[in-house]
């Protein structure tokens, strides 16, 4: 099949998807299930343009390899945020969303899906150049993608445990949590889930020149860097850390980096700055 028809086809299924998507939060009342719906798609699409081949040629073992490590992307993160919001309430960057909308919600929810939408096609496109190296058998630069990927996979989830014990503590309600991880990443869970996507661009880059398209690959880690660190990530979730926990927040701040790991720092030594 011809690459072209693939881009099309997965356009049109994960725009139709983030349509399910908009449809699920209006009727469950939950936008939680946005994101789980999101991460399901991203690696599942993903994991199908990986494994289509090229012009009918034969499915590569560096196609099994990354179709492999997308699906087991997708299921955790999908099933970690898909638990979390089957037990609880909306996710407070939606309800601050809900909130700036008011009445135009619905409406202005499923243009920005359709964005979501477009986001999950670059991600995926990043996945199917991975997969579709043309270098014969697997070599040094995909071991090494599958590290990266492995290491970010366990370093956020141990981030996630590491948030759910803090807040299952009574002892913490009303702290800002800034043990383990989160004692050099305000946000750690945000910084392995980019170093996964820069995995992929690992695998799909061919230094030698054979493959030019490979560096294509990376618009997928420098779009979720975006999105993480300067759209939907960052600025929202910490605007609502701030109206919740306040001055204890503000310190953790001044702490700690926002993005990247780093020792932390006094606490009025990030007054004039912080480091993302």
């Amino acid at each position: 099949m011809r690459a072209e028809i693939i881009v099309v086809a997965l356009a049109v299924c994960l725009s139709a998807t983030m349509i399910g998507a908009w449809l699920v939060a209006l009727r469950t009342d939950r936008s939680g299930w946005i994101d789980a719906i999101w991460s399901f798609a991203t690696g599942g699409f993903g994991a199908a343009a990986a494994l289509i081949p090229f012009d009918d040629a034969q499915t590569s073992p560096r196609q099994l390899l990354v179709a492999t490590l997308a699906l087991l992307w997708s299921l955790r993160l999908g099933l970690h945020i898909a638990i979390r919001a089957a037990r609880g309430g909306d996710d407070p960057r939606y309800k601050q969303l809900r909130e700036e909308w008011g009445g135009s919600f619905k409406h202005r929810l499923f243009w920005f899906l359709q964005i979501q939408a477009m986001a999950a096609l670059t991600l995926s496109l990043s996945i199917m150049l991975a997969a579709h190296r043309p270098a014969p058998g697997l070599n040094v630069s995909d071991w090494f993608g599958v590290t990266v990927l492995i290491l970010a996979v366990v370093g956020e989830t141990i981030a996630d445990r590491q948030l759910a014990a803090f807040r299952s503590d009574p002892r913490n309600e009303g702290k800002v949590c800034d043990v383990g991880l989160w004692g050099i990443s305000r946000h750690p869970n945000y910084f392995f889930e980019w170093l996964g996507w820069l995995a992929y661009a690992i695998i799909a880059i061919d230094l030698s020149g054979a493959y030019d398209r490979g560096w294509l690959a990376l618009a997928g880690p420098s779009l979720m860097y975006w999105l993480l660190v300067h759209a939907s990530g960052i600025p929202p979730l910490e605007a609502h850390m701030l109206r919740s926990r306040g001055k204890d927040f503000r310190d953790y701040q001044r702490r700690v980096n926002a993005f990247w790991p780093g020792p932390q720092r006094a606490a009025d030594a990030g007054k004039n700055g912080d480091i993302r």
